[in-house]
Formats: C-alpha cells, sequence, structure tokens
C-alpha cells in the first residue's frame, strides 16, 4: 500500500477506536464488559470509559505476566514509541528468539483490550495505563527503572547542569534543554557510554551494579565518598532529594543491555506431570469418590433430617456445631465446612426461617434423592463448579477480624469459579492420566494473571487453586489427582479414547510432554451449554458407579454386614432398625435394644422386622438377634402414657411403685391415681422420655387407650432456591447484547461526527440543535421531498436529551415518521420534543 493509499494514523483511542471492524470491537466489549455498562452513546464515549482508572485497572489485572510486562516496558518508553524501540526493551541487546516472538501477539492482545492505540511507528499507552505503570518514588515501576534525566535534573539549577555536562566530557552548551538533551544522547549512545564507563573506578561500578535492577534510589552523606563523587559529577546518579540519589533510567538501560525487565517471561510456565497413571485407574477412582460424595451429603442431611444445628445471630454454623457434623461424618472440620456449603450451594440445604432458626434439607433434596446416582452427582458438581462461595475460607478471619463461620456472610470470593475452570482446564491439557505437580499449576497461574498491588489477594488465587485441587479430588472429578473422563466432559472438553495398554506409562518416572503453550484461559459455559456438558459427564459417570444391593449379610454377633451400596428402602429401614457401626468397603449396622425399640416406635411389628431380616439376609436369621427382637417387643408398650396433664398406667402395679421410689421420677410430679394409674405434672412426651432415661420401654395411647405409633417427620424448609454466585465484575454479553450495543454505540457515533451544513447553524460543542417550530416543520416537509437525511435534537419523555440522525418518510398530525440512523429503525417523533434541526452536508457518508 503506498503512503497515499493508506489511511491517516489515529490521533486519539476514539479514533482509533472508529477505525475498527465489528469483530474488533466485539472483542474488545466481550473482554472489558465493563465498558458497556450502560451502553455508550458512541465511540467518543466509549474511549473515555475505557480510560477510567478503574476500567484500566481491571484491565491490567487481566494481563498475563508477559502482555503486563509489554505494557510496563510502554510506560518507561518514549511516548509515543515505535515498535522497534519496543522491541529493544523486551528482546534487549541480544534480541531473544522467544521475545521477539510472542511480542507481536502481546501488542496485540494491548490493542484488542483498548490500553494501547497506534500503528507500530507511534504507539501509545493510554494515559491513565501510563500513570499507573510510570516509575515514580511513591510507586516504583516492575522494571526497578527509574526517572529519565530530563525528569530527574528537573529541578537542578542550570550551572550545576553544565558542570555535569563538561565532567562527562561533552561540550558546554547556551541553555539547560540542549544540556540535558545532550547528556541523554551520550547515555543513550551505547559505545560513548562504554567508553565513558571504562574510565570508571572499579568501586564506582560495583555501585552502579547495586542499583542497576533496582530499587534505583539510593542513599548518600552530603560529603559522598570518592567512589559515589565521581558517578555524581558525571550525572551516573543524580540527586532528587537531600541525601538520595537515583540512576537514572537511561543509564540503566545501557547496563541492562536495553532489557526493561530483569527477566522476560514470554512463555508460560510448564505445567508438569508429578505421576502417572493408568486412564482406567484414574476414572475407576474418581467414581468411587463419586459414590462416597454421594453417600457423604445423604448422611449430612440425613442427620439434620428432624432439624439441623441452630442459626447464629449473625448467621452461619456455630464452631461446636461444625465440630459435631464432623464427628457424625467422620471427617476433618475443615472437610465437614466443604460438604456443608456444597449441599448449601446445591440448593439442598438452607435455613427454616422459623422464630428458631434451623438448618434443614429443603424440599429440593426430596427430588434430589429419588435421582440416579449419575444425576445426582452431576447436580454436586454443577453446582460447585459455578459457586463462589468458598469453604476454605471457614475459620479465617474477614477484614474486621471476625472468624467466618460455614453456611455464615463472608465467604463469596468471585474469582473462585474461574479459577476452579482453569485448574481443570490446565488438568485436561496433559495427557490422560497424568496427575499434575501442584507447583507447576500455582506458577501457570500466576504467570495468566499476575495481579498486582494487593498481595493477600494473590495468595488468595493461588489458595483458590489448591482448593479447587483438593474439592475435584473429594467429588470424584479427578482421581489420583488426574483429571477423570467425566470431568472433562464437565468442562465441554472432548474425551479422548485410552490409550492401548503397552502405550499407557507406568509410573511417575516416565517423561510426558508438559503443557506449555500459550492459549487464553476457556470461557465459562452459558447454562444451556453446562447442563449439556453435566448431562454428558453424567451418562459416563454412571456404568462405574457400584449397582445398589437389595440384601445383607447377618451374623451372630448382632451385627449385619452391608458389602456394598444398598438400595434405598433396604438403607433407610436398615437404618431405622440398626446403628451404623463402621463404614468403608463394608458397612457393618449393630442391632441394639435400643435400635429396635426405634423400629418400633416407628410402627413395625415384631412379625414385620423378622419378615423384613428374613427377606433380605443371604445368610439364616441368627437366634440371638431374633431373641432380641421378641424380647423388647414383649416390653414394648408395658407402660402407656397419655394426657391427663399425663398419666402413666400399667397392669402390674409394683412397676408403678418400682418408679415412683426412683430418685430420677422427683422431677417428673408423678402421684399415684389408683393401683394401674399415675399422673404426672409434665407432658405426655417429657413423661415419655423421662421413663426411657430410667430404663423403662413405655408406648404413648390415644385418647381411646390404643397404642400411638410415633414416626419421626422429615423436617422440611420451605422451597428455597440455591444461592446466587456473586459475579466477578459484569457479565460477559452474550451475541445478542453484543449486537445491539454495536448497533447503537455505531449509529450515535454517525449522529455525532456526521457534519452539518456550514449555514444550518449547528450548535456548538457537541450540543443539540436549535431552531423554532416553523423552521423545523419547514425543514422537515422539504426533506420528504428531497430524500435527504437531517441532523436532529430529541427529547425523550423522561427527560433525556440526545441528537439523532433521520431520514423523514412523512409529516402529520403534529408526528414525524422517519427512519432513525441512530437506533437503525423506522420511528415516530413528536415534533414538540424535537429542540431543532440541522441539514446534513453532501459528503456526508
Amino acid at each position: 500500500m503506498s503512503t497515499e493509499d493508506r489511511p491517516p494514523a489515529p490521533r486519539s483511542l476514539a479514533e482509533a477506536l472508529r477505525a475498527r471492524g465489528d469483530a474488533s470491537l466485539g472483542a474488545l466489549l466481550r473482554s472489558r464488559p465493563d465498558l458497556i455498562t450502560p451502553v455508550p452513546t458512541d465511540l467518543t464515549q466509549l474511549a473515555t470509559r475505557a480510560g477510567t482508572r478503574a476500567s484500566v485497572v481491571r484491565a491490567l489485572e487481566r494481563l498475563d505476566r508477559f502482555a503486563l510486562q509489554t505494557a510496563e516496558a510502554l510506560a518507561v518508553a518514549a511516548d509515543p514509541a515505535t515498535y522497534d524501540e519496543l522491541l529493544g526493551l523486551m528482546a534487549g541487546d541480544d534480541a531473544d528468539p522467544a521475545v521477539v516472538a510472542a511480542l507481536p501477539h502481546a501488542l496485540d492482545l494491548l490493542r484488542e483490550q483498548a490500553l494501547v492505540w497506534g500503528d507500530d511507528d507511534r504507539l501509545r499507552l493510554v494515559r491513565t495505563a501510563r500513570e499507573l505503570l510510570a516509575p515514580s518514588p511513591q510507586h516504583p515501576s516492575p522494571t526497578g527503572l527509574g526517572p529519565t534525566v530530563q525528569e530527574a535534573t528537573a529541578g537542578m539549577s542550570p550551572g550545576r547542569i553544565q558542570e555535569i555536562v563538561t565532567t562527562a566530557g561533552l561540550a558546554s552548551t547556551h541553555d539547560s534543554v540542549s544540556a540535558v538533551g545532550a547528556l541523554t544522547g551520550l547515555f543513550t549512545d551505547r559505545a560513548r557510554m562504554a567508553a565513558l564507563l571504562a574510565k570508571a573506578p572499579a568501586d564506582s561500578l560495583d555501585v552502579l551494579e547495586r542499583l542497576v535492577w533496582g530499587p534505583p534510589y539510593g542513599q548518600v552523606t552530603a560529603d559522598p565518598a570518592p567512589r559515589l563523587r565521581w558517578l555524581l559529577d558525571r550525572g551516573l546518579l543524580l540527586p532528587t532529594a537531600p541525601g538520595t540519589v537515583v540512576l537514572p533510567r537511561e543509564v540503566a538501560l545501557h547496563l541492562r543491555r536495553g532489557l526493561a525487565h530483569r527477566t522476560p517471561e514470554p512463555v508460560p510456565p510448564a505445567v508438569e506431570a508429578a505421576a502417572v497413571h493408568r486412564p482406567q485407574v484414574v476414572d475407576s477412582t474418581a467414581a468411587g469418590q463419586a459414590y462416597t460424595a454421594l453417600a457423604t451429603v445423604e448422611e449430612l442431611l440425613k442427620d439434620w433430617d428432624e432439624g439441623g444445628p441452630a442459626v447464629l445471630r449473625a448467621g452461619g454454623l456455630s464452631v461446636r456445631d461444625l465440630k459435631r457434623t464432623a464427628v457424625a461424618l467422620d471427617v476433618p472440620e475443615p472437610t465437614a465446612a466443604f460438604w456443608v456449603e456444597l449441599a448449601y450451594a446445591a440448593g439442598l440445604l438452607a435455613s427454616d426461617g422459623e422464630a428458631d432458626e434451623r438448618y434443614a434439607a429443603t424440599p429440593a433434596y426430596d427430588e434430589w434423592l429419588e435421582q440416579p446416582a449419575a444425576e445426582r452427582w452431576s447436580v454436586l458438581v454443577t453446582a460447585w463448579l459455578a459457586a463462589t462461595r468458598t469453604a476454605g475460607l471457614v475459620g479465617g478471619r474477614d477484614a474486621k477480624d471476625r472468624t467466618l463461620s460455614a453456611l455464615g456472610p463472608g465467604l463469596d470470593r468471585s474469582a473462585a469459579p474461574e479459577v476452579r475452570r482453569r485448574v481443570l482446564a490446565l488438568l485436561a491439557g496433559l495427557p490422560q492420566g497424568a496427575a499434575p505437580a501442584t507447583g507447576s499449576v500455582l506458577a501457570r497461574l500466576r504467570w495468566e494473571r499476575p495481579l498486582r498491588g494487593d498481595r493477600r489477594e494473590d495468595d488468595l488465587r493461588g489458595r483458590l487453586a489448591e482448593w479447587a485441587l483438593s474439592e475435584a479430588e473429594l467429588l470424584g472429578v479427578t482421581g489420583r489427582g488426574a483429571l477423570s473422563s467425566q470431568g472433562r466432559a464437565l468442562l465441554g472438553a472432548p474425551v479422548p479414547p485410552a490409550p492401548a495398554p503397552e502405550a499407557e506409562p507406568s509410573g511417575p518416572g516416565d517423561k510426558l510432554p508438559v503443557h506449555h503453550h500459550r492459549s487464553a484461559p476457556p470461557a465459562a459455559l452459558s447454562p444451556a451449554e453446562q447442563a449439556v456438558a453435566s448431562a454428558a459427564a453424567a451418562r459416563l459417570l454412571a456404568p462405574m458407579l457400584p449397582e445398589p444391593l437389595d440384601h445383607v449379610l447377618l451374623q451372630a454377633d448382632l451385627t449385619a454386614v452391608a458389602p456394598g451400596p444398598l438400595k434405598r428402602p433396604l438403607a433407610d429401614m436398615l437404618g431405622v432398625l440398626a446403628d451404623v457401626e463402621s463404614k468403608g468397603g463394608a458397612t457393618v449396622y449393630r442391632f441394639t435394644p435400643g435400635s429396635v425399640r426405634r423400629a418400633l416406635d416407628a410402627g413395625q411389628a415384631a412379625s414385620d422386622l423378622h419378615a423384613f431380616l428374613a427377606a433380605h439376609s443371604r445368610t439364616p436369621v441368627p437366634q440371638p438377634l431374633a431373641y432380641l427382637i421378641d424380647d423388647v417387643a414383649r416390653r414394648h408398650g408395658h407402660l402407656r402414657v397419655g394426657a391427663a396433664s399425663a398419666y402413666v398406667r400399667c397392669d402390674d402395679d409394683a412397676v408403678l411403685s418400682e418408679i415412683l421410689a426412683d430418685k430420677r421420677a422427683a422431677g417428673l410430679g408423678l402421684r399415684r391415681l389408683a393401683p394401674t394409674v399415675l399422673a404426672a405434672r409434665t407432658d405426655p412426651a417429657g413423661l415419655l422420655e423421662g421413663l426411657r432415661a430410667m430404663g423403662f420401654a413405655p408406648a404413648a395411647e390415644s385418647a381411646e387407650g390404643d397404642v400411638l405409633i410415633t414416626r419421626a417427620l422429615a423436617h422440611r424448609t420451605p422451597p428455597r432456591a440455591a444461592p446466587e454466585p456473586v459475579p466477578d465484575g459484569p457479565p460477559v454479553p452474550d451475541d445478542t447484547l453484543l449486537s445491539a450495543a454495536l448497533r447503537a454505540v455505531r449509529a450515535g457515533d454517525l449522529a455525532s461526527t456526521t457534519p452539518r451544513k456550514s449555514g444550518s447553524a449547528p450548535a456548538a460543542n457537541g450540543e443539540l440543535p436549535r431552531t423554532g417550530a416553523a423552521e423545523t416543520l419547514a425543514t422537515m416537509q422539504a426533506a420528504v421531498l428531497t430524500g435527504e437525511a437531517l441532523w436532529i435534537g430529541f427529547v425523550n419523555a423522561e427527560g433525556a436529551a440526545s441528537q439523532r440522525v433521520i431520514a423523514p418518510i412523512r409529516v402529520e398530525g403534529g408526528f414525524v415518521t422517519a427512519y432513525d440512523h441512530t437506533a437503525d429503525e423506522v420511528r415516530t417523533f413528536p415534533l414538540h420534543r424535537i429542540t431543532g434541526v440541522a441539514e446534513l452536508a453532501d459528503d456526508a457518508g
């Protein structure tokens, strides 16, 4: 392309954006969605918003390390800088090939993010970014560079500047500006600078070596040592304040061989494999973990079936209740907090909202229980992927030094879903069966998002990644540290076929390819896409889950062994009739008088229990167990409690006498009404509990004298929705919103930049045109006949003013119907809301 055919260089960021196509603008708005919240009126407003401090900080924080290093180099380069100058700062005199290859991509990324604009011969970093990244005494640059010679000598006397120039071997000048220019020219000339430093004393060079990579500031006394005096006399060190000197930027760059950064990082760190397993082993291990996850969540909510722990006044679970939950689940407290938070995130657990507020299962839990096991697992992992609540923070302190509790406030971290998904994506980049080294994953994440400033947040991202790895293992997304087939499907990634046995790596010593290519983190799936991916993961998992059994093995020591997971009716009934003694590959249940009485209280007769055990045992019912059931059933209901306020009746008056004589009955307020009847001050429920604590087995009876079957009713909350994740900034716009936003911005830009005829009195300084009603009507009617477009000012019903370009079609009844170029549609405008009209120039287009 010839110079004449080349489009003019943009003079501002707005002009650079105006020259972009829709695809490029769409990429900008996707990567920086805060720019269209709300939709800007035109490209000038878009450029202004892209240069605001909050938006620029957010964009800088989302750059990878090399792109950020490129921006930092531009901040210490001339403004504007050429591509060759930038390349020199990034690749140095040795022209590192990796930097040379990666720099165009990094620069394209900065341009796409609207942080850099201009052609390669005039690269400009947006002003706000330069202010944030340029070195200053208060905010040192990550490059370790100090101010330029011109900046460092700004307050120096002209005489002193001339002395430095002369001592450095340069000719004196007539003014300070030319003197500073001559000194800068010396320091940027490699040959002359090398000759100057060759004359320097060795200890003076040692001083420069200590300052060259930063910080560039040092302290001196009022009478500097000779090695410092030699540097100060030649401007190789310049005073910035009493007792403080700085190494000028040009001198440091010479000593660094042109490098702005000590270690440019153009290539992301490799994600290395710490161990290698057969993919089949990984999948089967993950499937076992997935089933354990389902069993743990069921056990948690079954334990809270009649109402769980109380809700703290400030919200959340008390430390004591978390400890009890951990003991009940036989897991450490941090793991118990994870399961509690997961059930909450999946909508299976919530507070009941009563006056005495407690946690309980939601109605969605009952629906969840009826689903196949693989589908129940997909509900849990889908909720985990999207949740911003972070269980790993439980037990820590918030900004006000208050303890963070499970299910309480303050646990949301908006970065958590992105970190989880990125960690799994890095695992997906390894060969099947390869488990990553945790340190290499953390190093890769730090390269991809090198957060600046707040080190606590930087540390949080590392902790989020570590928690994501451990939680993925608990859920069965990974097995033995490697991503499982169902985990790949959950991300929406294709699941490769398993390699042939002879090609499989056999241990951690095998060399594997490392995942180090430069790739953008994958975007989160939409809800519809995630539903499809979760369903695919469930289909892969289903064949690997164990089939529930319909039998147990009864033993003579009053125990039953379940050699695997049990079908739900069998497991529920056995959970009432016996107590769980141990869990693992097989579950051991123990029958006790209390557990048998619990089954009888739930409405089962002794004959029902005998029939149940005979039907579901692969071994004969042991005689001791049959005797236990019959013995408890014979005494069950021997005492009966009713409402008098409450009473006890028994055919054996000796038993009642025994109760009256027992000191433990003093609190029940018992008195004999008849030889076989005792009355009590306490209520029937309290009387039942008191007698059972004394070792008796009373049964409640109705007003008609029949035995009441008391069943523990499951306590459920009202319908509750799962907690909404806290978004990390504005959501990424979908295609529909993006298309509408681009159309509105383009149309608004057309209205604001279309040239007007000089004689039509357009408003100055962006104000709306002003014409009288008669002139407005006449101009509209003329435009209908000629088909010309007009520029109008319009005030809507809410009082918001805007400017538009319209092509009038019809004027009647106080309204003008026109094609609105700004909205890209035909609209009708009331004439009384049009502030004025102006004709467009003939070459407007």
